[in-house]
Protein backbone atom coordinates (compact mmCIF):
# COMPACT_ATOMS: atom_id res chain seq x y z
CA UNK A 1 0.00 0.00 0.00
CA UNK A 2 1.45 3.36 -1.07
CA UNK A 3 1.41 6.02 1.66
CA UNK A 4 1.79 9.78 1.44
CA UNK A 5 3.75 10.65 4.58
CA UNK A 6 5.52 13.56 6.18
CA UNK A 7 9.14 13.19 7.19
CA UNK A 8 8.39 13.34 10.93
CA UNK A 9 6.16 10.24 10.60
CA UNK A 10 8.74 8.04 8.85
CA UNK A 11 9.75 4.94 10.81
CA UNK A 12 12.29 2.15 10.12
CA UNK A 13 10.88 -0.66 8.01
CA UNK A 14 8.21 1.36 6.23
CA UNK A 15 7.82 0.75 2.49
CA UNK A 16 6.03 2.28 -0.50
CA UNK A 17 6.41 5.81 0.83
CA UNK A 18 5.52 8.93 -1.14
CA UNK A 19 7.31 12.01 0.19
CA UNK A 20 7.64 15.58 -1.08
CA UNK A 21 10.73 17.48 0.13
CA UNK A 22 13.24 20.17 -0.74
CA UNK A 23 16.92 19.41 -1.31
CA UNK A 24 19.13 21.11 1.30
CA UNK A 25 22.51 19.46 0.69
CA UNK A 26 23.92 17.07 -1.92
CA UNK A 27 26.83 14.91 -0.75
CA UNK A 28 29.82 13.78 -2.77
CA UNK A 29 29.29 10.56 -4.75
CA UNK A 30 30.66 7.25 -3.51
CA UNK A 31 31.64 4.62 -6.08
CA UNK A 32 30.66 1.06 -5.18
CA UNK A 33 32.33 -2.20 -6.25
CA UNK A 34 29.71 -2.51 -8.98
CA UNK A 35 30.90 0.87 -10.35
CA UNK A 36 27.71 2.63 -9.28
CA UNK A 37 27.37 6.07 -7.73
CA UNK A 38 25.47 6.69 -4.53
CA UNK A 39 24.92 10.07 -2.89
CA UNK A 40 23.60 11.01 0.52
CA UNK A 41 21.38 14.09 0.36
CA UNK A 42 19.85 16.05 3.19
CA UNK A 43 16.21 16.89 2.49
CA UNK A 44 13.39 18.46 4.51
CA UNK A 45 9.71 19.30 4.53
CA UNK A 46 7.59 21.42 6.87
CA UNK A 47 7.85 18.83 9.68
CA UNK A 48 11.48 17.58 9.80
CA UNK A 49 14.61 16.72 7.80
CA UNK A 50 16.15 13.39 6.89
CA UNK A 51 18.97 11.85 4.84
CA UNK A 52 18.09 10.32 1.46
CA UNK A 53 20.29 7.82 -0.37
CA UNK A 54 20.11 8.40 -4.13
CA UNK A 55 21.70 6.13 -6.71
CA UNK A 56 23.31 6.80 -10.07
CA UNK A 57 22.09 9.40 -12.58
CA UNK A 58 19.23 11.07 -10.66
CA UNK A 59 21.73 12.24 -8.05
CA UNK A 60 23.81 13.97 -10.73
CA UNK A 61 20.99 16.35 -11.64
CA UNK A 62 19.88 17.39 -8.15
CA UNK A 63 21.00 20.69 -6.63
CA UNK A 64 20.08 22.42 -3.36
CA UNK A 65 16.73 24.18 -3.64
CA UNK A 66 15.07 21.59 -5.88
CA UNK A 67 11.64 20.42 -4.74
CA UNK A 68 11.34 16.69 -5.40
CA UNK A 69 8.66 14.06 -5.06
CA UNK A 70 9.86 10.57 -4.07
CA UNK A 71 7.56 7.70 -5.05
CA UNK A 72 7.70 4.17 -3.59
CA UNK A 73 10.63 4.81 -1.28
CA UNK A 74 11.42 2.91 1.90
CA UNK A 75 13.04 3.64 5.27
CA UNK A 76 15.83 1.70 6.98
CA UNK A 77 18.63 2.18 9.51
CA UNK A 78 22.17 2.79 8.24
CA UNK A 79 24.99 3.35 10.72
CA UNK A 80 22.55 4.06 13.56
CA UNK A 81 20.76 6.67 11.43
CA UNK A 82 17.28 6.58 9.93
CA UNK A 83 17.68 6.87 6.16
CA UNK A 84 15.25 7.16 3.26
CA UNK A 85 15.98 5.11 0.13
CA UNK A 86 14.67 5.28 -3.41
CA UNK A 87 14.90 1.53 -3.99
CA UNK A 88 14.78 -0.33 -7.31
CA UNK A 89 11.13 0.56 -7.93
CA UNK A 90 11.37 4.07 -6.53
CA UNK A 91 11.20 7.23 -8.60
CA UNK A 92 12.38 10.82 -8.16
CA UNK A 93 10.65 13.69 -9.95
CA UNK A 94 11.46 17.37 -9.74
CA UNK A 95 8.25 19.34 -9.25
CA UNK A 96 9.59 22.81 -8.37
CA UNK A 97 12.34 24.81 -6.72
CA UNK A 98 13.02 27.13 -3.79
CA UNK A 99 9.51 28.03 -2.66
CA UNK A 100 8.85 25.59 0.17
CA UNK A 101 8.66 25.90 3.94
CA UNK A 102 10.86 23.36 5.71
CA UNK A 103 11.96 22.41 9.23
CA UNK A 104 15.65 21.75 9.76
CA UNK A 105 15.53 21.65 13.56
CA UNK A 106 14.08 18.14 13.87
CA UNK A 107 16.63 15.80 12.29
CA UNK A 108 15.19 12.29 11.87
CA UNK A 109 18.64 11.02 10.82
CA UNK A 110 20.35 12.02 14.04
CA UNK A 111 22.60 9.06 15.03
CA UNK A 112 20.87 6.89 17.62
CA UNK A 113 22.64 3.67 18.74
CA UNK A 114 19.43 2.22 20.19
CA UNK A 115 17.67 2.64 16.85
CA UNK A 116 19.54 -0.29 15.30
CA UNK A 117 18.53 -2.60 18.14
CA UNK A 118 14.90 -1.53 17.85
CA UNK A 119 14.96 -2.10 14.10
CA UNK A 120 16.47 -5.59 14.51
CA UNK A 121 13.89 -6.48 17.17
CA UNK A 122 11.06 -5.33 14.94
CA UNK A 123 12.35 -7.50 12.09
CA UNK A 124 12.62 -10.54 14.37
CA UNK A 125 9.05 -10.06 15.60
CA UNK A 126 7.85 -9.84 12.02
CA UNK A 127 9.66 -13.03 11.00
CA UNK A 128 8.47 -14.96 14.08
CA UNK A 129 4.91 -13.62 14.09
CA UNK A 130 3.57 -16.97 12.86
CA UNK A 131 5.46 -18.94 15.50
CA UNK A 132 7.98 -21.75 15.02
CA UNK A 133 7.09 -24.44 12.53
CA UNK A 134 6.23 -27.73 14.17
CA UNK A 135 8.64 -30.57 13.62
CA UNK A 136 6.81 -33.21 11.55
CA UNK A 137 8.91 -35.93 13.21
CA UNK A 138 7.58 -35.06 16.67
CA UNK A 139 4.33 -36.27 18.20
CA UNK A 140 2.53 -34.91 21.24
CA UNK A 141 2.07 -37.37 24.08
CA UNK A 142 -0.73 -37.35 26.64
CA UNK A 143 1.29 -35.24 29.06
CA UNK A 144 1.76 -32.53 26.43
CA UNK A 145 5.45 -33.19 25.76
CA UNK A 146 6.82 -33.84 22.31
CA UNK A 147 8.46 -37.17 21.60
CA UNK A 148 10.23 -38.39 18.44
CA UNK A 149 7.93 -40.21 16.05
CA UNK A 150 8.90 -43.85 15.49
CA UNK A 151 9.65 -44.66 11.88
CA UNK A 152 9.68 -48.18 10.40
CA UNK A 153 13.45 -48.26 10.61
CA UNK A 154 13.29 -47.09 14.24
CA UNK A 155 10.46 -49.40 15.38
CA UNK A 156 10.95 -51.49 18.49
CA UNK A 157 12.86 -54.66 17.71
CA UNK A 158 11.22 -57.90 18.86
CA UNK A 159 13.42 -60.50 20.60
CA UNK A 160 14.64 -63.32 18.35
CA UNK A 161 12.29 -66.26 17.93
CA UNK A 162 12.98 -69.28 20.11
CA UNK A 163 11.77 -70.90 23.29
CA UNK A 164 9.91 -68.39 25.41
CA UNK A 165 9.45 -69.07 29.09
CA UNK A 166 5.98 -68.44 30.54
CA UNK A 167 4.43 -69.13 33.92
CA UNK A 168 1.69 -71.74 34.30
CA UNK A 169 -1.08 -71.56 36.85
CA UNK A 170 1.12 -73.20 39.48
CA UNK A 171 3.84 -70.60 39.05
CA UNK A 172 6.19 -73.07 37.38
CA UNK A 173 7.90 -72.11 34.13
CA UNK A 174 7.02 -73.91 30.94
CA UNK A 175 8.05 -73.53 27.31
CA UNK A 176 5.89 -73.26 24.22
CA UNK A 177 8.45 -75.01 22.00
CA UNK A 178 8.52 -78.72 21.27
CA UNK A 179 10.33 -80.62 24.00
CA UNK A 180 11.25 -84.16 24.87
CA UNK A 181 8.35 -84.53 27.29
CA UNK A 182 10.50 -85.91 30.01
CA UNK A 183 10.47 -82.71 32.00
CA UNK A 184 7.03 -81.34 31.04
CA UNK A 185 4.49 -84.04 30.56
CA UNK A 186 1.59 -81.58 30.50
CA UNK A 187 2.71 -79.85 27.28
CA UNK A 188 0.17 -80.26 24.51
CA UNK A 189 2.58 -79.94 21.60
CA UNK A 190 5.31 -82.15 23.02
CA UNK A 191 5.79 -85.84 22.47
CA UNK A 192 6.09 -86.15 26.24
CA UNK A 193 6.08 -89.13 28.53
CA UNK A 194 2.82 -87.97 30.17
CA UNK A 195 0.80 -88.31 26.96
CA UNK A 196 2.47 -91.62 26.12
CA UNK A 197 1.64 -93.02 29.53
CA UNK A 198 -2.04 -92.04 29.16
CA UNK A 199 -2.16 -93.67 25.70
CA UNK A 200 -0.56 -96.85 27.03
CA UNK A 201 -3.06 -97.07 29.88
CA UNK A 202 -6.01 -96.65 27.51
CA UNK A 203 -4.65 -99.37 25.22
CA UNK A 204 -4.10 -101.76 28.10
CA UNK A 205 -7.66 -101.17 29.29
CA UNK A 206 -8.97 -101.97 25.82
CA UNK A 207 -7.04 -105.23 25.67
CA UNK A 208 -8.12 -106.30 29.12
CA UNK A 209 -11.77 -105.48 28.55
CA UNK A 210 -11.86 -106.73 24.95
CA UNK A 211 -10.43 -110.25 25.56
CA UNK A 212 -13.55 -111.92 26.93
CA UNK A 213 -15.80 -110.12 24.46
CA UNK A 214 -13.80 -111.37 21.53
CA UNK A 215 -13.83 -114.87 22.98
CA UNK A 216 -17.59 -114.81 23.55
CA UNK A 217 -18.21 -113.72 19.98
CA UNK A 218 -16.18 -116.64 18.65
CA UNK A 219 -18.18 -119.11 20.77
CA UNK A 220 -21.40 -117.65 19.42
Amino acid sequence: MIMDVQIKDIRPGQKNLNVVFIILEVGHPTITKENREVRSCKVADATACINVSIWDEPGQHLVPGDIVKLTRGYAAVFRDSLTLYTGKTGDLQKIGEFCMVFNEQLNMSEPNPSLSAQYATANNLLVNSNGPSPNPNMVVTNNGSRQPMMTPNQSTQLPPSGPQMVQNSMGQPKTNARGDGANNGSTDNGNGGGKSSVLNRSMSRGRNSGGPRNGSRERR
